[in-house]
Formats: structure tokens, sequence, C-alpha cells
């Protein structure tokens, strides 16, 4: 029952995150586009962070079937259907991450590591 309720709450909370993204976003590539003049910027703006809502949206809903799964009674049919799911979010992530980024997600980590600021070197 309590388990239930939780994925309820997740699903709500992914579908919520999503919308208001989506409202959000607007309202920053409409300040973007006044401040700057600048439709392409205030576009780039606008896609940036609808992607970023959206993926944020599948991750929590991602999260709420695995709840509604685990916490069911256990069949292969389940299981089937969430690998199903998670597969397909996965792949909808992915494909959103490197139309935000411009990048293959696991390049953005080597790219990050190799720009970051090296600390002063540690002498023993």
């Amino acid at each position: 029952m309590i388990f239930t309720i939780i994925a309820t709450v997740f699903d709500y909370l992914g579908a919520s995150s999503m919308a208001l993204g989506v409202v959000v976003a607007v309202i920053f590539a409409g300040r973007e586009w006044r401040r700057s003049r600048s439709a392409g910027l205030a576009y780039r703006r606008l896609r940036d962070m609808i992607g970023k809502a959206i993926l944020l949206g599948l991750e929590v809903l991602v999260a709420a079937d695995l709840v509604r799964t685990v916490t069911s009674t256990p069949s292969l049919t389940d299981a089937l259907v969430l690998a199903i799911i998670v597969l397909v979010r996965t792949i909808l992530s992915m494909t959103l991450q490197i139309e935000v980024s411009g990048q293959l997600p696991w390049r953005r980590g080597r790219l990050e590591a190799a720009t970051a600021p090296q600390g002063p070197p540690i002498v023993a």
C-alpha cells in the first residue's frame, strides 16, 4: 500500500518536473531574448532547459517503475516489462543528453576531467 503511494508520487513528480521545466524554460528563454535580443541564444536556452527537464522527469519516472516492480509480486512478465521500459527511457535519456550537450555522455566525463583546474602538487 505505501509503496503504491510512493510510486504514484514519483509518477506525479516526474510529470510535474517536465511540465514545470517547460514553463521555467520559456521564462528563462524570454529573459535571454530580452537581454541579448538574440533569437538564436534564446532558442538554445529554451532547448537546453527543456531537454534537461525531460531528462529529470524520465529519471523520476524510471524510479517510479522500479518501486512499483520491486514491490509487486515477482513475475517474469513484470521483470520483462520493467526491462523494456528502462531500456526505452535509457535510450531516450541518452539521445536527449547527446542533443543537449552535443557529445556522448561517457566522453563528457573525460573532457571535464581533462579541462578541470589542477591543484597544487602534493609534496610528501
